[in-house]
């Protein structure tokens, strides 16, 4: 009962985590901004979820771009008249060694995981902070330790984690919730939309989808995050082992991933 009447603004709402956020928030009777660069898809979802009688909302945006993002803070306060909660959920990855990557694949890393994070949040920061609502970033593994083949995700998530630690403790007074999540292999199509050496998706995941975790899981424990104001959660026992283990010891945790990327299908190691 927390979250009805909520206004939710779920980026990289079109599939994976996104999707699952968009139908786990309806259930809990918020009504929902769905905003990707896929409109068809949105509209999709938005059909679905309105036949149980919820609000919602489609706004199509790709958040690399300022003026996209800024679009989608004042629609929502137009339609909505506020803004409770943002997920930060946008995101692309890469697949490729740095020596032959084209720079071209950090930037576009940066400017969707990056950037799209920061300029959403600073647009919606003051109707954030008037509600005393909730800011939350989907991050990664890869946040907190460096991905063979990933160079560019990593420093993506790495970034992203420090934006919002630094912007957690100055919200310490303003009532405002500032949450990162670190969710492990999940179900979703970032792996075949992943980049090339050359920008290109890869068009194939490496991993065995169906072996994965499920998005529908993430989903609720965000939905959990922001209803108890948690500010910081990795999911799964061994996300939480792989915490600490990089921490404890960084040198067995870099041969450890080493051996996991060397053993993907198609993997660049070889």
């Amino acid at each position: 009962m927390l979250l009805v009447n909520k206004v939710v603004i779920i980026t990289g709402a079109s599939s994976g985590i996104g999707e699952a956020c968009a139908y786990e928030f309806s259930k809990a009777g918020a009504k929902v901004v769905l905003a990707a660069r896929n409109t068809e898809k949105l509209q999709s979802i938005a059909n679905t979820i309105s036949k149980s009688g919820q609000e919602i909302m489609v706004k199509t945006c790709d958040v690399s771009r300022i003026d996209e993002c800024r679009s989608l803070i004042d629609s929502t306060v137009q339609r909505f008249g506020k803004i409770d909660v943002l997920v930060n959920n946008a995101g692309i990855s890469m697949r490729a060694l740095f020596r032959d990557t084209d720079l071209v694949v950090l930037q576009k890393l940066m400017d969707t995981n990056f950037w799209g994070t920061v300029y959403c949040t600073k647009l919606a920061l003051p109707f954030l902070i008037e509600q005393k609502g909730s800011v939350i970033a989907v991050n990664s593994w890869a946040g907190f330790t460096g991905l063979p083949a990933r160079t560019g995700y990593t420093a993506s998530k790495f970034a992203m984690l420090g934006f919002m630690e630094s912007l957690r403790v100055e919200n310490l007074k303003t009532g405002l919730h500032v949450g990162s999540i670190f969710p492990g292999y999940t179900q979703s199509n970032i792996r075949n939309t992943a980049l090339n050496s050359q920008a290109q998706a890869q068009e194939e995941s490496p991993l065995n989808e169906s072996k994965l975790m499920p998005a529908e899981t993430v989903a609720k424990f965000i939905v959990k995050m922001v209803i108890t104001r948690r500010k910081y959660h990795v999911i799964t026992f061994t996300g939480k082992l792989m915490y600490w283990i990089n921490k404890l010891f960084p040198s067995f945790v870099d041969r450890l991933v080493y051996r996991v990327v060397s053993r993907e299908k198609n993997s660049p190691f070889q």
